[in-house]
């Protein structure tokens, strides 16, 4: 019907003022311009729409008197609607195609207006374009909801990234201090098992920065991660990651019994130790959530390498947490899971290093 009104709208050359005077409520809001940019259409419809009347803005300015950013009748969002808007007027004047495009302003009660623009170009008897017509479509009542939905949905996404954004900077600013206190106690006189306190909170503090430096939201929704290739002892990132649930597990009187080979634990691997210590520290602490007080949390690894070439081999690690607690809680929680660590280890070159949660 729509359709159908525009191309006679634009087709009539004597009589296309009824159909703008036409208060049919199948005729939809309609301005339009002179070829000089003046406003010389504004119907019923779009006075109702907008709450200006014909006579508040024919004559003036289309672009920026009439639609514009700040003291126009029908303000815009912003001065990007403002050049869009420009644009579309444009391509109809040099003879391009119209296609409909979102537009939207604040009526003259301050709501605002959500609907689809599409501009036809006016032509008289010798085809010379003597300015446009502009048409405006109206959202849905269903299509009304589904934007305000979308519209909730980004403030709020603003809203996280902001809270995220504060959480970073200001989380990074004691870090620095801690990074400091560390190297100056760092150069005094420390016996080994203060230096080995030392390098786990190190290693913590590591773990620490790197996830303060995540800034790919949309990856690690979908699980994907950026892995990086050093040189790590399997030893320190399980001492890390246990020395994060020894509070938790003290609280509740949990004891954590360390029951890997004393050979995995000296193995030199190639990967991202970190991001192993951090998957660790987080299946420990919900090992021992869901450990009864006073229970036993036992860790276990099995350690198996296929052979890749003469110096590159891809090492199986496999890690097993076996919490002291009924069979209820064994079931519920689902604690029998089992975490994969794929690396290449060799001698000189870099490696690939991937988790596999069952």
């Amino acid at each position: 019907m729509q359709k159908s009104i525009m191309d006679k709208f634009t087709r009539i050359q004597g009589d296309y003022r009824a159909i703008i005077q036409n208060p049919n409520p199948l005729i939809p809001p309609i301005f339009g311009t002179d070829e000089f940019g003046w406003c010389s259409e504004w119907n019923s419809a779009m006075t109702k729409l907008s709450g200006w009347s014909r006579e508040d803005v024919i004559n003036k300015m289309l672009l920026g008197e009439v639609f514009g950013t700040h003291t126009a009748c029908c303000r815009l969002k912003n001065q990007e609607a403002f050049v869009n808007l420009s644009i579309a007027l444009n391509k109809v004047v040099t003879g391009q195609e119209s296609e409909k495009v979102p537009f939207g302003f604040l009526s003259r009660s301050g709501k605002y207006v959500e609907c689809l623009l599409c501009v036809s170009k006016k032509m008289d008897g010798e085809d010379a374009v003597t300015g446009v017509f502009c048409f405006l479509q109206l959202a849905s009542q269903e299509l009304q909801q589904a934007l305000h939905v979308q519209r909730l949905s980004e403030q709020v996404a603003v809203k996280r990234s902001k809270v995220l954004a504060y959480i970073r900077q200001q989380a990074n600013n004691p870090l620095s201090g801690i990074i400091f206190s560390r190297k100056m106690i760092e150069g005094t006189d420390l016996d080994e098992e203060q230096k080995k306190l030392l390098s786990t909170s190190s290693h913590c503090q590591h773990q620490l920065s790197k996830i303060l430096d995540d800034t790919d939201l949309d990856s690690i929704i979908d699980g994907y991660m950026d892995l990086e290739m050093v040189e790590f002892k399997l030893d320190d990132v399980l001492i890390a990651s246990i020395s994060q649930i020894m509070v938790k597990s003290n609280g509740k009187g949990i004891m954590i019994v360390d029951n890997l080979d004393k050979k995995i634990s000296a193995e030199t691997l190639y990967g991202d130790g970190l991001r192993l210590q951090q998957v660790l520290a987080d299946f420990l602490l919900i090992s021992v959530n869901f450990t009864p007080s006073g229970g036993q949390l036992g860790v276990a690894a099995n350690l198996t390498k296929d052979s890749l070439g003469e110096s590159v081999q891809l090492a199986h690690l496999v890690f097993r947490y076996e919490p002291n607690m009924n069979l209820q809680y064994f079931l519920e929680v689902i604690l029998d899971y089992i975490s994969f660590l794929e690396c290449l280890i060799f001698h000189s070159t870099n490696a690939v290093c991937n988790i596999h949660d069952i």
